[in-house]
């Protein structure tokens, strides 16, 4: 951690001295700036805020943004391209990198694939329906295939009933904002999504924040709302909203929720869970936390979740009690302002929940559920005993690996593409300042020969740039020693 920070500090200071430069105009600015005619304006590119961009980021910003040229799969094409100012700009190649592992992509069941006789229901939505409906769910953009899709996830979930929307992000942001609003509390966690905390900060409700899974700060937050009530009023909260995630995406931890649904219950708040990593990807049968932790559906108010992870697709549900979802259709901005789900997107989601059901007539889509299971716990276990420090839950499929340095976060991902093996990493904001890392996603396509290949370069790689920091460190390649000359541990 100190040698992280005094990195930032020497980059930080070395960006001080570039932006003299190119202030002095000794050094070409390559950043967006104000035009001269408008020097006296309000700036419209805060410089300042900007710093961080211009210094920092844009010296590892060839590790984001790749442009990929096949479906998302087990293995995906990749884009070459080449940068001759720094990252600033880039130009393609023209040369595409073959078979690259894919250990980014959110494809938690392989269901994003390249096209094969098991879409052809969606070939034929897309011939009898077309491609785009031209209209909002409150006006002529209702089709039969929604009505479908919805009745399927309100049977999946064993809830009363669902809508589906046709962005997952805006699912959060667009919803919230008609659940609560003036007078409300809500009480987030505070590794929530940007989705989440957008829809909270526009629904206009007080926002308080609890420390990540940490049910004493959730408790501490609930009683002292019911005990002191709204600022200065002291009048009772018109409703209390916690929000959690199922799985969250930067971290890999799994929502503690029978101590929040407890929690909910015992100081009478409403719960919203955002399952958008989960559904379909944990449970026995891939119907989320809920199910994980063996609980009662009724027991959660809200549920959302999107189909752009584990079903191969796009857009996002909310589903619960009839009255709920009743209101939802009249006051939700995305059913009154929003252009619906494309037809063929909803086909793809209710042909792979019903693979997911086993209403094809087949187990494939359990198969696929346990092959997860079963490539998550062995890539996780791999790279907890080659001696890295590892986030998340044992089940969880998002995996993030810490690196803390940003020069190691970029020679990470740059070194592994040269071994064609294709790795997200992240960094700040997205992440605390000093806590950059690699973060895999684990599908049940992998086969092990590919987890075993990305698993032999990544202890390479975490020898090379030392990012083996866990003091629990065991030997992937354990030595054969002697019978005779062992010695026994303490």
């Amino acid at each position: 951690m100190v040698f992280t920070y005094l990195g930032y500090g020497i980059g930080t200071l070395f960006g001080y001295l570039r932006d003299f430069l190119r202030n002095s105009g000794i050094e070409k600015c390559n950043a967006a700036v104000e035009r001269e005619e408008q020097k006296d304006f309000v700036p419209l590119y805060q410089n300042f805020e900007n710093f961080y961009t211009r210094n920092l980021y844009m010296r590892i910003r060839d590790n984001w943004n790749r442009p990929i040229c096949s479906a998302p799969g087990a293995v995906f094409d990749v884009m070459e391209r080449v940068t001759d100012d720094y990252n600033w700009t880039f130009r393609f190649t023209g040369r595409v990198i073959k078979d690259v592992i894919n250990m980014g992509s959110y494809n938690f069941l392989g269901l994003a694939a390249k096209y094969d006789e098991s879409m052809s229901t969606v070939k034929e939505v897309l011939e009898t329906y077309g491609l785009g409906v031209g209209s909002t769910r409150q006006e002529m953009g209702t089709l039969d295939k929604h009505k479908e899709l919805e009745d399927l996830v309100a049977k999946f979930l064993n809830v009363e009933d669902a809508m589906v929307f046709g962005m997952g992000f805006a699912t959060n942001s667009m919803n919230i904002p008609a659940l609560v609003g003036k007078g409300c509390l809500i009480l987030s966690d505070e590794l929530n999504h940007a989705s989440l905390v957008l829809g909270a900060r526009l629904s206009g409700a007080t926002i308080r924040i609890f420390k990540h899974n940490n049910m004493q700060s959730l408790e501490k937050l609930l009683r002292d709302a019911v005990i002191y009530g709204q600022p200065r009023t002291r009048r009772a909260w018109r409703k209390i909203l916690i929000l959690v995630e199922g799985i969250y995406s930067m971290e890999g931890s799994i929502v503690c929720l029978p101590d929040i649904v407890a929690l909910k219950k015992k100081y009478k708040a409403y719960l919203y869970i955002d399952e958008a990593h989960s559904i379909g990807s944990v449970g026995p049968t891939g119907r989320g936390v809920v199910e994980f932790f063996g609980m009662d559906p009724r027991d959660i108010d809200v549920f959302m979740g999107t189909f752009t992870k584990s079903f191969g697709a796009a857009g996002g549900y909310i589903a619960g009690r009839k009255d709920l979802v009743d209101y939802l259709r009249t006051y939700s901005h995305s059913a009154a302002y929003a252009t619906s789900m494309s037809p063929p997107v909803a086909e793809q989601i209710i042909r792979v929940m019903k693979l997911i059901m086993g209403l094809d007539g087949t187990t494939k889509g359990l198969q696929k559920i346990q092959q997860l299971a079963k490539n998550t716990r062995y890539f996780r276990q791999r790279l907890s005993k080659m001696g890295f420090i590892v986030y998340g839950n044992e089940e969880s499929p998002v995996v993030p690996l810490l690196l803390y340095m940003p020069a190691k976060v970029a020679a990470f991902a740059r070194h592994l593409l040269k071994r064609k093996i294709g790795v997200v990493v992240v960094g700040f904001p997205a992440t605390p300042l000093a806590e950059a890392r690699a973060r895999f996603c684990v599908s049940a396509a992998h086969t092990r020969e590919m987890l075993d290949t990305v698993l032999e370069a990544l202890d390479e790689m975490g020898d090379l740039l030392d990012v083996k920091y866990s003091r629990n460190r065991k030997s992937a390649r354990p030595e054969l020693y002697d019978e005779m000359s062992f010695e026994l541990e303490d």
